[in-house]
């Protein structure tokens, strides 16, 4: 679970700057960007926590909190002092799959560790990794990356799938597969983004 909880503040920190930079491009005013940022970092581990019979990291421990609270203002005061044009493309791009990577992962090794079968742990994978940018994307009025862009969710479903296999058939999941895993599956993610591949469609 330690890993976990590394993976979880990785994610948090990649989906708030990713939340905070949407705020900053829709032009909200400060709580609107701070909704859009905690929404982001919080609401995959919160339905993963619930689907888990766990409390929600959120409402357990105080670091979910304080880690978005320190991104906060970072952003702030960098966008204030250092660089005010941070709703770049690419910025945005590298956030949101770091976050996605991240939680991933997480919701990967807690399905594992809760003794969750293979499908249970894609399922539990998936929704943490997606959850929150799917209520980003739904607040402001956009259909979700998940639905529309580079082969997103096939990211959470092959750090999953990759995971429990390696932990079902060979052992225990380990930092070092864990740490394979995530590097290729983020720039699986970057390339599917540079070189628009997309899932067929019907």
């Amino acid at each position: 679970m330690e890993i976990a909880w590394i993976f979880d503040i990785i994610g948090i920190i990649a989906f708030a700057i990713s939340g905070f930079l949407v705020g900053i491009r829709r032009k909200f005013d400060i709580l609107g960007i701070a909704i859009m940022s905690a929404s982001t970092a919080f609401g995959g581990g919160i339905v993963r926590d619930t689907i888990a019979n766990r409390t929600p990291f959120v409402f357990d421990t105080y670091y979910p909190s304080i880690t978005l609270f320190g991104v906060f203002l970072f952003c702030i005061l960098f966008k204030k002092f250092i660089d005010d044009n941070l709703e770049q493309k690419l910025l945005f791009i590298i956030m949101d799959a770091v976050g996605l990577v991240a939680f991933a992962i997480s919701g990967a090794i807690i399905g594992i560790d809760s003794h969750f079968n293979l499908f249970g742990v894609i399922i539990l994978s998936f929704i943490t990794a997606v959850g929150g940018s799917i209520i980003r994307d739904t607040l402001i009025n956009e259909v979700p990356l998940l639905l529309r862009s580079e082969v997103y969710g096939i990211i959470a479903i092959y750090c999953a799938f990759i995971l429990f296999c390696y932990s079902y058939f060979i052992e225990k999941y380990n930092i070092y597969v864990i740490i394979f895993v995530s590097i290729t599956a983020f720039i699986l993610r970057i390339v599917a983004y540079l070189r628009k591949w997309k899932l067929p469609t019907l």
